[in-house]
């Protein structure tokens, strides 16, 4: 009996280790049968946009170069202001320079979504050649921003994630900065561009939404009233002190002119007396996506606190 059992029971565990390998082949084969989308459906400012779910050319036609880098997306051309960005130079080797102008050089790059400002020229000739999606600047805050490039690129946690932890940094930071130079201490930031001076309120790129929306340090009253509503407003070298602060970011063009900086007007300007002015090359701050960003956090951190 027990010679007959032995035989009986080996097939047995034949039989289920066979039905076990099918299943887990089975599993397998489904597992892989089961394919990722290919698109994706996005809600656009001006309604849903079938875009591709894992992008792999594309094209940004402004602003937004600094984004799609962050969340490692790649890029086949970007606009002129990008391209003369230090800070992106070399990821930005190999990508062509366009502007929403060069319809055929775009086409030839075959891209699978192009992304822009909503004052971009000839949107439906574009939407044409693949997926087009723009932006109206402002219409969201900076961080929130990222986080609808996240959600276009099906990056969505990736966007989030950055934007809660830099938060965190700015905001640390900026208490740091306060309890070194005051609660009242203003700063204001100033920008020169050909023949003309700027001051800029708090969402205008160049360390503003850092400085006044995380740090929630002060700006001088003449810059709230004039720059505050509009983003910018442009100035004259004469009053110039008017809108300076105790200190001051001066996001400097090294091609435009400078030679408001020799003049007496400047010079005895307190900040300036005090060495309280901080240059930083203009085309390295021009933006405010997390690259940038965080260069801008960099900056103040080593200049405010040394660190």
């Amino acid at each position: 009996m027990k010679k007959l059992l032995i035989p009986f029971m080996l097939l047995l565990v034949l039989v289920i280790s066979a039905c076990s390998n099918n299943s887990s082949e089975s599993e397998t084969k489904d597992s892989k049968d089961e394919k990722k989308p290919e698109t994706i459906t996005y809600q656009s400012e001006n309604g849903p946009v079938e875009v591709p779910a894992d992008p792999k050319r594309v094209v940004v036609l402004s602003s937004f170069t600094g984004n799609v880098m962050a969340l490692d997306v790649n890029l086949v051309a970007v606009d002129s202001w990008s391209k003369m960005n230090p800070r992106f130079e070399k990821k930005l080797k190999d990508v062509e320079e366009v502007s929403d102008e060069n319809i055929e050089k775009i086409v030839e790059l075959n891209p699978d979504l192009i992304i822009g400002l909503s004052n971009i020229k000839g949107v439906d000739k574009l939407k044409e050649i693949a997926p087009t999606v723009t932006y109206t600047y402002g219409k969201v805050d900076y961080l929130t921003q990222h986080i609808e490039i996240g959600k276009l690129l099906n990056k969505e946690k990736e966007a989030q994630a950055w934007v809660d932890d830099f938060k965190k940094r700015a905001q640390t930071t900026g208490e740091e900065i306060k309890a070194k130079i005051g609660e009242d201490t203003t700063i204001s930031v100033i920008e020169n561009f050909e023949k003309q001076l700027y001051v800029f309120g708090d969402n205008w790129g160049r360390g503003t939404e850092i400085l006044y929306q995380e740090m929630k340090l002060k700006m001088p009253e003449k810059v709230k009233k004039m720059a505050l509503k509009d983003g910018y407003y442009a100035i004259s070298a004469e009053v110039l002190p008017e809108f300076s602060g105790d200190y001051v970011i001066f996001s400097k063009n090294s091609d435009g002119d400078n030679s408001f900086q020799e003049t007496d007007t400047y010079k005895n300007i307190p900040a300036v007396k005090n060495n309280q002015v901080f240059e930083v090359n203009a085309k390295e701050f021009y933006f405010n996506d997390p690259i940038t960003l965080d260069y801008q956090l960099d900056f103040f951190t080593e200049k405010f606190l040394g660190k």
